[in-house]
C-alpha cells in the first residue's frame, strides 16, 4: 500500500481528540480491537505501508531486534507515555530513529494517585469496600478496620523527580514528614524541608510508608527484595506507581502475610495484567490496574505531546521531547 500522505502505525486506540489530530497529519493503520499486538506485528505493518511514524505504548516492547526489522522510512517512535524502558533507544538513534516520551504532563494525575494509595492502604479501604459490595458490614463498632493515621508519619520517597516532589506538596497537606532519596540532592527550594538520604538503605529504615518514583532500569529491577523489606520499620506500608519490576513480588507478598509490612497500595505490576495471582487473596492489598495517568485531561495532554512529535518530524525539525 502506498499513500501520497505520511502514514502513521498505531499500537493501540488513543484519545478521540489525539486519533482526530493525527488522522488530519497522516493516513493511520490502526488497531480497532485495541488488543495489545505482537512488535513483530507493528513491524511489519510498518514495512509494509512504509510507515514514516509508530506510535506505541508501554506495553509494546521494542527491542533491538525489532528495530532491526523496521523500513528505512520510519522517521520517529513516539510512545504514549513517560517511561520509555520498553523501547531501545540507542538502536533507535543506530538507525536514525528518533524516539519520544510525553515528559511533565502526567505529574500531578500520577501523584494524585498515589496519594489515593497512601490513604487506601493505610485505611484499609478495600477490605471496607468489599465488606459494602458483598453486604457483610454488621454496623458501626469501636474495633471495626482499625487502620493507620498517616499524620506524622515519615514518607520515604525512592526518586524525587517531578512526581516524587508532587506526592511530598500533597503529603505535606496531611502532615507526612518527607524523607527522600535521590541521585543527586535537591536544592533547599525544592526540597521544601525534606530530608535527603545519599544511600537508599538509609531511607528505608526511617520509612513509614515507602513510595518508589524511580524508573525502571536493570539497577533498580527488583530493589525492594526481602533484604530491603527487612529494614523497613515495622509496619511499614509501600506504595508503587512507577513500575511492577522495581518490586519483587513474591517477597513483598510474604511481608503482606506475614504483617511484618502492614499494606500495599499498588498502581502497576511485573507482567500486567497477569499480576501475580496472591496479591488478589490478600486483605491488606489496595490494587489499581495501572490509573496513574488516567484522566480525561492528562490522558489528552499526553496525545498533544505526541502530536506535537509528529509535526516535528514531519518538518524535519527534532521534536522537543527526543530521548
Amino acid at each position: 500500500m502506498t499513500s501520497s500522505r505520511p502514514l502513521a502505525v498505531c499500537s493501540r486506540r488513543l484519545p478521540a481528540p489525539t486519533e482526530q489530530a493525527l488522522e488530519s497529519l497522516c493516513t493511520v493503520i490502526a488497531n480497532p480491537g485495541d488488543l495489545p499486538l505482537p512488535a513483530a506485528t507493528l513491524a511489519e505493518r510498518c514495512r509494509q505501508h512504509g510507515a514514516t511514524v509508530l506510535v506505541v505504548t508501554p506495553t509494546d516492547r521494542i527491542s533491538a531486534d525489532i528495530i532491526a526489522t523496521l523500513p528505512d522510512s520510519l522517521k520517529l517512535i513516539a510512545t504514549f507515555s513517560v517511561g520509555y524502558e520498553h523501547i531501545d533507544v540507542e538502536a533507535a538513534r543506530a538507525r536514525g530513529i528518533t524516539v519520544t516520551n510525553t515528559p511533565g504532563v502526567l505529574t500531578d494525575a500520577t501523584a494524585d494517585i498515589a496519594l489515593l494509595l497512601i490513604l487506601g492502604a493505610a485505611r484499609r479501604a478495600s477490605e471496607g469496600e468489599r465488606e459494602i459490595r458483598t453486604d457483610s458490614w454488621t454496623g458501626w463498632r469501636p474495633t471495626h478496620l482499625m487502620g493507620t493515621h498517616i499524620g506524622g508519619r515519615r514518607l520515604g520517597i525512592l526518586g524525587m523527580g517531578r512526581i516524587g516532589q508532587a506526592v511530598a506538596q500533597r503529603a505535606r497537606a496531611f502532615g507526612m514528614e518527607i524523607h527522600y532519596h535521590n541521585r543527586t540532592q535537591l536544592s533547599a527550594e525544592q526540597e521544601q524541608g525534606a530530608i535527603f538520604h545519599a544511600d537508599a538503605d538509609s531511607l528505608l529504615r526511617v520509612s513509614d510508608v515507602l513510595s518508589l518514583h524511580c524508573p525502571a532500569t536493570p539497577e533498580t529491577t527488583g530493589f525492594l527484595n526481602a533484604q530491603r523489606l527487612a529494614l523497613l520499620p515495622d509496619g511499614a506500608i509501600v506504595i508503587n506507581t512507577a513500575r511492577g519490576a522495581i518490586v519483587n513480588d513474591t517477597d513483598l507478598i510474604a511481608a503482606l502475610r506475614s504483617g511484618r509490612i502492614a499494606a500495599a497500595g499498588l498502581d502497576v505490576f511485573a507482567g500486567e495484567p497477569d499480576i501475580h495471582p496472591d496479591y488478589r487473596e490478600l486483605c491488606n492489598t489496595f490494587l489499581l490496574p495501572h490509573l496513574g495517568s488516567a484522566t480525561l485531561q492528562t490522558r489528552t495532554a499526553m496525545g498533544n505531546s505526541v502530536i506535537d512529535s509528529i509535526q516535528s518530524i514531519l518538518l524535519n525539525r527534532l521534536p522537543s521531547n527526543a530521548l
